[in-house]
């Protein structure tokens, strides 16, 4: 198995999978002319995590060791992915700069976000028009952004303009995961 297909069912939060087992959990009918539902959304989860947990319009899940959740609203038509990183607390005035300037040029479809009196990594879509590969390089961006906070801040796609990104296996990651939609 290639390193990044092994990074890519860790990230995906399928190590317990084969390659193979994991394309069938991600693989199936298409969806592309389909609203996203609640259900769909489900499925996409419980595929990443098969334990994953469902309270009211949330799920909980873990990807990368990350604990994450997905929280949508139908009426708002909007979904969020949402992961924790730390306490506001802890946050020095660079930090937040950085914070700022990753959200600019390297956090791409992922943000850094500050609520409650702690950081969050998190992509906010609507929920109606989501795919399945914008939710899976979603998810992945989110956990990559969470990831590599303190570091070089970035969701591993590519650098819109500027930034210190050069982390060549995220973006591979991505790759992967976008190999692994429903078509």
């Amino acid at each position: 198995m290639s390193h990044i297909s092994v990074a890519l069912l860790l990230t995906a939060g399928l190590a317990a999978c084969s390659i193979d087992e994991a394309s069938d959990l991600l693989i199936g009918t298409a969806h592309a002319d389909d609203d996203m539902t609640a259900e769909r959304l489900g499925e996409l989860v419980l595929a990443v995590d098969e334990k994953a947990e469902l309270e009211g319009n949330s799920w909980y899940f873990r990807i990368e060791g990350l604990e994450t959740s997905v929280v949508y609203d139908i009426e708002a038509d909007r979904m969020r992915i949402i992961i924790p990183i730390v306490p506001t607390d802890d946050l020095e005035p660079d930090i937040l700069m950085r914070m700022l300037q990753a959200n600019y040029d390297s956090a791409l479809d992922a943000r850094y976000a500050v609520a409650n009196g702690m950081v969050w990594g998190t992509f906010i879509h609507p929920l109606s028009t989501l795919s399945d590969e914008e939710f899976l390089v979603g998810l992945a961006q989110t956990a990559n952004v969470v990831i590599t906070f303190g570091g070089t801040y970035t969701s591993g796609m590519f650098l819109f303009g500027g930034g210190d990104s050069s982390e060549i296996e995220r973006q591979q990651l991505i790759e992967e995961l976008k190999k692994k939609q429903r078509t």
